[in-house]
């Protein structure tokens, strides 16, 4: 996994402005009748809400123990439950089959190669329960925006530089204050033969959190996938 412990202690401003995939997966997890589960836990910005809406607590999973010590902190704070484990995703194992395991924020980016990713996805398909769902979201590469934006300094949501390594698909987040962080993206294809690969089937594949259809102009990719 590509993440460096640096971007932990300005992880709540760098994803501050991110929302608006909450309610999309608190209202999966609502349909879900069954464990709740979430890939990359990060500091809970996502579990607590979904926890708080359901009831029920939800199991995180990060492989990064700064980020679960505030995931830890910001539950006590609110007063929900939420069963934190450090541990990699593609090693995933459960106590029981989950009814709903989700990656939100485009965390599956940061697994570097096609071989980790399917071995996450086999593991997501063998720790769900008949019928149950895996969603995530992944940003549609727009050749333009990487354009204009490698290289390039930007002070918000926190001071960094982007840069794109076209030959090995990889963008590399640097804070000025030190630390990278890499994501490597896809393609919708290759998220497809993922699902296949691992014996799941595509449920839906939305444009954005509001559940409208991939077109030419979606930036993002949201899939829901059904074991």
């Amino acid at each position: 996994m590509s993440w460096d412990e640096a971007f932990t202690s300005r992880y709540d401003d760098w994803s501050a402005d991110m929302t608006e995939d909450i309610p999309f997966y608190v209202k999966l997890a609502r349909e879900a009748d069954g464990p709740l589960v979430e890939l990359a836990v990060g500091n809970g910005r996502v579990a607590i809400p979904v926890a708080r809406a359901t009831g029920r607590a939800v199991i995180g999973i990060d492989s990064s123990p700064g980020m679960l010590e505030q995931a830890r902190t910001h539950a006590a704070d609110v007063g929900v439950e939420l069963v934190l484990r450090e541990g990699d995703m593609r090693e995933l194992a459960l106590d029981e089959p989950a009814a709903l395991i989700y990656c939100p924020y485009r965390a599956l980016l940061h697994l570097p190669t096609w071989a980790d990713r399917r071995r996450t996805f086999e593991r997501v398909a063998a720790s769900l329960r008949s019928g149950g769902r895996f969603a995530w979201n992944a940003f549609a590469l727009v050749h333009q925006v990487a354009v204009r934006l490698d290289g390039r300094h930007q002070n918000e949501p926190v001071p960094h530089t982007i840069r794109y390594a076209v030959g090995d698909n990889r963008i590399d987040i640097t804070l000025d204050e030190g630390g990278t962080s890499s994501i490597w993206w896809a393609t919708k294809n290759e998220w497809l033969g993922l699902l296949d690969v691992a014996g799941l089937q595509l449920e839906a594949l939305y444009g954005n959190f509001e559940e409208e259809p991939v077109d030419d102009n979606s930036r993002e990719y949201v899939f829901i996938a059904r074991r």
